[in-house]
């Protein structure tokens, strides 16, 4: 059904996507059935095959598509792991349209029916209107939807409105290996010509209304290793003669957050920006419903009771989660021993301002001072495998203006502006290395489940996705040409 403001020709598109929305649910069910599960290294040709399986679906468009081999990674254990190879794909029809660059991934998340899910992850079920899948959500449904919409215009044999190019890659879930340094390498090839950068890679904050994202929280993960000696000791024999290395990490672990959700390492946050007005009117202004996310989470109760006060802590502080400890033991029954070595892991969300390597010193001052004050002759090592930092784009740019139409033509309604509490290092990356527009444009909504058990993309929002990502070629359309009308009227002047 079309709004009084959609024109006669988004009322073609959308009717042409609407009478094919059972081979757009059959296209995710095949992508879907395929585990291409990037964490696990038994799975790697399985992540090789849905890469495969979208190389196919771009040619199928018309693409020019390029497979580029990123080598290979070692393993813990020292095996060598080839990587999934990078789609880049290319379709150019007039070299005087702006050009498109569309970011997704096809990995997936590691699942298995005994985990808690519903029906078989690998196997999209529709339930009332949710398809429920691995993937369905993040990220092979939005991805599909991009390649559904241009498809559509192929279909009617309409002009395409953009050139469009295509990264596709099989390893996001498992940190994007390789990915940066592609980036790096095309910026001067591939990228020249593009003007703007899509991302769709998130979701909305509420179950019902869209969102645009124009930033995310950085992560810098750490591990704490407390070590006493070369083996296991028997409980009965060493318990309360000994330093135990599981009591040293509980107590550094304490550490590290107090009851409230206050992060207790000293100097944390000296460079987190102050609130500005601005951002908190968008803060107000945005739906969000506490009981609506609660439900969604599963928790009965959260660290604040406002709106405002959980919106704040999810994207302008930082945050502090303990995630697990390595070592100890944590099979089903009891086991009377003293490890001999444990290591606690955790992540801090950074927002902007906030530079990972003086998080990473704060940090480490912050162990090795409450270690100290132990008296404890184990051996500690703190370390930070991971680090990513946050993304900010602005709201103003033109190509957020674009993106606000095309869901207001689709969805009748305006979307909520958002950061996103988690981290998305392509959206830093691309921004960082392209010096282009990039914007954060989400299918899925709030309740998807992403990462989780039954992880699920509604019907709704996979085909309305779809006509979103059609509308807003458009409207990139009719924006460079205002552009372009306008810097050329300033240059004659």
């Amino acid at each position: 059904m079309s709004s009084p403001s959609t024109s006669a020709l988004e009322t073609k598109i959308f009717q042409y996507i609407d009478e094919h929305q059972s081979d757009y649910i059959k296209d995710l069910k095949e992508w879907v059935a395929v585990e291409s599960d990037s964490v696990q290294p038994d799975l790697r040709k399985e992540v090789m095959r849905m890469v495969a399986l979208a190389a196919d679906r771009l040619v199928a468009l018309g693409a020019i598509v390029n497979l580029v081999n990123l080598g290979s990674h070692q393993l813990p254990d020292g095996q060598d792991l080839p990587l999934p190879p990078v789609i880049l794909g290319e379709l150019v029809e007039d070299p005087q349209n702006p050009t498109v660059c569309f970011y997704g991934h096809v990995d997936v998340q590691p699942a298995k029916k005994e985990d808690g899910w519903k029906t078989d992850p690998y196997t999209l079920t529709e339930i009332d209107g949710n398809l429920y899948g691995r993937g369905a959500t993040d990220n092979k449904g939005p991805v599909l939807a991009w390649i559904n919409a241009v498809e559509t215009f192929k279909a009617l044999k309409l002009a395409m409105p953009v050139n469009f190019k295509f990264v596709i890659e099989g390893m996001e879930e498992a940190g994007s290996l390789g990915l940066e340094k592609l980036l790096q390498e095309e910026k001067q090839c591939f990228f020249s010509n593009v003007d703007y950068i899509v991302i769709s890679d998130s979701l909305w904050l509420s179950n019902k209304k869209p969102a645009l994202t124009y930033g995310s929280r950085g992560n810098a993960c750490f591990f704490v290793e407390v070590e006493c000696g070369s083996k296991d000791l028997h409980s009965g024999t060493f318990g309360g003669i000994i330093h135990e290395p599981l009591m040293d990490l509980i107590a550094l672990l304490d550490s590290l957050v107090d009851h409230t959700g206050r992060i207790q390492i000293p100097g944390i946050y000296d460079s987190v920006a102050s609130l500005t007005e601005e951002e908190r009117k968008l803060y107000e202004s945005i739906e969000f419903n506490l009981e609506e996310h609660k439900n969604n989470s599963g928790v009965k109760k959260f660290l604040y009771g406002t709106k405002e006060e959980i919106l704040l802590h999810l994207w302008h502080y930082p945050a502090l989660s303990i995630h697990g400890i390595e070592g100890a033991f944590h099979e089903p029954g009891i086991k009377t021993v003293i490890p001999a070595k444990v290591i606690g892991k955790f992540s801090i969300r950074q927002v902007p301002n906030m530079d990972l390597s003086v998080v990473k010193q704060q940090v480490v001052e912050h162990l090795e001072s409450v270690f100290s004050k132990r008296n404890s002759p184990n051996k500690l090592k703190v370390s930070m495998p991971l680090g990513a930092k946050p993304w900010l784009a602005d709201i103003n740019d033109p190509l957020y203006k674009a993106a606000r139409r095309a869901i207001k033509t689709v969805f009748r309604a305006e979307p909520d502006f958002i950061r996103d509490g988690s981290t998305v290092p392509v959206a830093r990356m691309f921004q960082t290395i392209m010096r282009k527009s990039v914007i954060m444009l989400p299918v899925g909504a709030a309740d998807d489940g992403e990462h989780s058990q039954n992880e699920k993309i509604s019907r709704h929002n996979y085909i309305e996705g779809a006509k979103m990502f059609a509308a807003f070629f458009l409207e990139i359309s009719k924006l460079h040409r205002h552009l372009h009308e306008t810097s050329s009227m300033e240059t004659n002047n």
